[in-house]
């Protein structure tokens, strides 16, 4: 009588993934602070493609947002039950301006965000614009963070 069990690879990596698909852009508390007697204020979100990105959580003030740059941020509103909802999602880089920035604000306050989730570890403005892509499976068509300075004109024009 033989007790092994043969295992086939391909298969159970298959079954693997598909027990895993990603449903959805969604916010996953960290599981590192929840024993904490005052918890971090960090939280993460997975993203469509199964990537989950560490965000700090601040609130929506016109003074957080104008001190971030080189990051992505995310607006989020809270249902009754305390589940994150997704409002906007943006890419921020220095050179926005501040009246830029408090447009923006205004438009998520008036789609009901209260909360922004900033990620900060985007190596460049390349790897940010794909996070935010990534994670803009529930907002549709979201407020654009952009409006970026022009260009002084050279001296001569």
């Amino acid at each position: 009588m033989r007790n092994k069990r043969r295992i086939f690879w391909a298969a159970a990596m298959r079954d693997l993934r598909e027990d895993e698909a990603p449903d959805g852009v969604r916010e996953e508390r960290l599981r590192a602070t929840s024993g904490l007697l005052r918890g971090l204020d960090l939280t993460s979100w997975r993203g469509r493609s199964g990537r989950r990105y560490v965000v700090g959580v601040h609130p929506l003030t016109e003074g957080e947002l104008l001190d971030v740059t080189e990051a992505v941020i995310l607006a989020v509103r809270r249902d009754a039950d305390g589940a994150a909802r997704l409002v906007a999602a943006a890419a921020a880089g220095p050179e926005l301006r501040p009246q830029a920035r408090r447009a923006w604000i205004a438009r998520v306050k008036s789609r009901g965000a209260s909360e922004l989730h900033i990620h900060r570890l985007a190596a460049g403005a390349s790897e940010r614009a794909a996070i935010v892509a990534d994670l803009q499976d529930d907002v549709g068509e979201e407020p654009a963070l952009t409006a970026p300075l022009r260009a002084a004109p050279g001296p001569g024009r």
